[in-house]
């Protein structure tokens, strides 16, 4: 009798994640071995594959959910993968080699692996301040959190957007743009600092001054106030001035996605440890790619680095082994309609 295995039988790749990096990285995958593997996905959201970076559009009313899909359910059993939508990953046994997850009520799946792809994105930051968990307090990142502040803008009138960055800026134009007053507290000295130098600063602040937007810079938020009804009502500032809001978006930050990695004791620092080929340094059928890895010290928030780490890792799946990925340099581009604004290199 045989008993040596199948030389047909596929290896099995396991995903955790199911957004922009991660699914890129399978798309190449499929373009140079698309018979190699039987892959498995698992998304903590209940949706396909879709574009987070056009989640502002959406806000603004330029666009719909349906339109932001970059992969359809088709698509996933067209090329074969099992998508696990709306599971999260909740223990995986690297030395049993099994993914395990549970749905909303609580059923728990398992899926064996040969190869792991880490692709957990990062955490919207919440300001550690009281009151953060009243109703009507929204980080935005997602297709819910969106979801939320429209239906928010239908019903309430003052909304206060933490943070004057690129993103709190875009959440701020789409809650105007359906009809909410809207303030923004930042509490640096002029907008987004981390792109711009102070006179453009001052110039993007202008301009939304007189579309209607109002600003509070170098305010420091102390907590946030709710009503009997358990909703915010009003936020207070350092200085004990208050202004009301009955709707609070925090867009303060990204922190990477590392609670899964830490729990499989892979090396974490500012995210997970990958090398230049985004295989952990701790386990070599592991890999991280995305927002979740720490490259070279460095965990990218914005979507082109994080395409051309899942383009590296798709050779390295595919078995080609040629690709490195040594660092990127970045550039970003604010989506409020009516203003140009891009930033690259050295400000």
């Amino acid at each position: 009798m045989d008993m040596r295995v199948n030389p047909k039988a596929k290896l099995k790749l396991v995903m955790v994640g199911n957004g922009m990096a991660g699914v890129r990285t399978i798309e190449e995958l499929l373009k140079l071995a698309p018979d190699l593997y039987d892959i498995t996905v698992f998304g903590a959201e209940p949706h396909p594959n879709y574009n987070r970076i056009l989640l502002s559009p959406v806000l603004a009313g330029e666009q719909t959910l349906d339109e932001i899909v970059l992969n359809d359910w088709a698509w996933y059993s067209d090329n074969g993968i099992t998508l696990h939508a709306g599971k999260t990953v909740t223990e995986v046994d690297r030395v049993k080699r099994v993914v395990r997850a549970t749905d909303a009520d609580g059923t728990m799946i398992e899926a064996p692996y040969d190869r792991l792809i880490m692709a957990t994105g990062s955490n919207p930051f919440m300001l550690p301040i009281p009151g953060k968990d009243l109703a009507g307090v929204l980080a935005y990142r997602d297709i819910a959190d969106t979801q939320a502040m429209i239906d928010a803008a239908t019903r309430y009138s003052h909304a206060v957007v933490i943070g004057g960055g690129l993103l709190g800026l875009e959440a701020a134009n789409g809650l105007m743009k359906r009809g909410m007053a809207v303030s923004v507290v930042h509490v640096g000295p002029w907008l987004m600092e981390r792109q711009l130098d102070e006179v453009a600063g001052q110039l993007l602040q202008k301009s939304l001054e007189e579309r209607g937007m109002t600003f509070l810079m170098g305010a420091q938020t102390q907590e946030l106030l709710g009503g009997e009804d358990g909703r915010v009502k009003a936020i207070r500032f350092k200085d004990g001035s208050e202004v009301p809001a009955d709707l609070v978006v925090m867009a303060v930050g990204i922190r990477p996605n590392t609670a899964l990695a830490e729990s499989m004791n892979l090396h974490v620092n500012k995210g997970i440890v990958v090398s230049d080929t985004l295989q952990t340094v701790t386990d070599p059928r592991i890999y991280a790619v995305g927002e979740c890895a720490a490259h070279r010290g460095i965990a990218y928030g914005l979507v082109a680095p994080l395409f051309e780490q899942g383009k590296v890792l798709a050779t390295h799946l595919a078995e080609f082994g040629i690709g490195r990925y040594v660092g990127s340099l970045t550039s970003t581009k604010l989506k409020v309609t009516g203003i140009d604004l891009f930033s690259a290199g050295n400000f």
